[in-house]
Parts: structure tokens; sequence; C-alpha cells
């Protein structure tokens, strides 16, 4: 975890350093945000997959700003691995380099975009392609699946819950509240789906199957996200659900 995290505070400072590259990257964020939105639009209207599909969007892959969370986690590492289950702070490990991953996708992806405004679906895949990263593309998808796992296996237990329960109040005064929040998102959103084997499998199955189109030559794996009706983001000062 604190390997990730300090991958993670380089790119939040490049990021912060280079008004022009944050720009380009939000664009680009929100393009790849539209696409998933229409990719999983089935999903997102199911209530069962409502949140799970939320989280992963606005969580793990997405526009939304993660710098605030990332610093609040790197301040209680010594405390998440005292009172979480070592398998709780493997998880987080791993979401963490799922984010900081999917940030240095995107950077490889815009270093091969001739522009980084109005690309078409077409101009998109042939960037991808001369990135050429195709093993982090697949290990992107792993983690997505095996993150999700690890949350799917821990929400059943007891004591895990109760572990993130009591760090509520220490967070709160302690000015952690989006990382509690983005934990409880997670637990919250898994506990709802009752199994998400069917969840899991249908992302891995749809990603693995876009990523094999482009790197096969398609240039119209999807329909162009800018065509799709866009998301409707959640409030930000919104409460997430307690797990219970």
């Amino acid at each position: 975890m604190i390997r990730e995290l300090a991958r993670a505070h380089r790119l939040h400072g490049e990021r912060t350093a280079n008004p022009i590259l944050a720009g380009a990257l939000d664009r680009l964020a929100l393009w790849q945000g539209r696409r998933l939105h229409a990719t999983y639009a089935d999903l997102a209207a199911d209530p069962r997959y409502t949140g799970a599909i939320a989280y992963f969007q606005n969580d793990l892959y997405g526009p939304v700003d993660t710098s605030r969370r990332d610093i609040d986690l790197a301040r209680v590492v010594p405390i998440m691995a005292r009172i979480l289950p070592e398998a709780v702070v493997w998880t987080v490990a791993h979401a963490m380099e799922l984010s900081a991953l999917s940030q240095e996708l995107d950077r490889a992806l815009l270093s091969r975009l001739s522009r980084t405004t109005h690309f078409t679906v077409a101009e998109y895949c042939k960037a991808y392609r001369r990135a050429g990263n195709f093993p982090l593309r697949r290990r992107q998808i792993k983690l997505i699946v095996d993150v999700g796992a690890a949350l799917d296996r821990h929400v059943e237990k007891p004591l895990v819950r109760a572990a993130l329960s009591m760090m509520r109040q220490p967070a709160r005064l302690a000015g952690l509240s989006q990382l509690q929040d983005f934990l409880e998102r997670g637990f919250a959103a898994f506990r709802a789906m009752h199994g998400a084997a069917d969840f899991l499998r249908t992302i891995e199955e749809r990603e693995t199957a876009i990523l094999e189109a482009i790197v096969g030559g398609t240039l119209a794996p999807f329909a162009d996200p800018l065509a799709s009706t866009p998301p409707s983001p959640a409030p930000a000062s919104a409460e997430p659900p307690r797990p219970q």
C-alpha cells in the first residue's frame, strides 16, 4: 500500500503542476466515463447493481479527483494495519494500484492522441494501439475483478463491518471523511448486490471484448460516447449508505 500511495502521490503532484495535463486528463476521463455509462447502462438501471456501477465509475475509475482521499489514506496506513484485517488492507492497496494504473494508462493514451478535444472513437482506438501497453490493460481489468471479488467476500464478514464502523467517528474527527466515505460506499454497494459474481463476470467479459477488439484493429468497438446521454453525477454532499 505504501508503494502504491507513493505512486499516486507522484501522479497527483505532476497533475497539479501542469494545468494543461490536468485539463486533458479531465476531458479524457469524462469521455471514458460516458463510454462506461453507455456500456453498463443496463446494469446501472438494475437496482441490484446501481451502487456498484457508480462505485467503479466514480471511486475507482472516473473523472473524480482522488488526491484528498489518497492523502488521507497515507496518514492512516499504520492505524488501518492495526484495526482492519490484513485481507482488507490488501484490497485497499489493490484499489490504489487500480487507480494509479488507470491514471498512467490515460497519460500514455493522451501522448498518442493527435488532439485532446473532440476526438473520435476511431482516433481513440488508434491511440490505444499506438500506446501498445496491452499487458497493463489486461492487468487493469484483472484488478477491477480482483478488487470487486475481495469486496464481495469482505462484506459478509461481521468483524470486518464492525471494524469499518469503529473507524467512522475517529475518521470524522481526524478530518478523514473522504477516505471513510470511499470505504463505506464500496462496502454498501457490494453488500446491496447479495453476490457479485454475475456483476464481475459481466464487467470482465465486456471490457476484455472491447480490449481485444481494439487490439485486433477495429475502429468502432463501441458507440460514440458523445452521442450517448451523460450520467447524472451524485451530489457531492450526498451521505453514503452505512454498512449494516
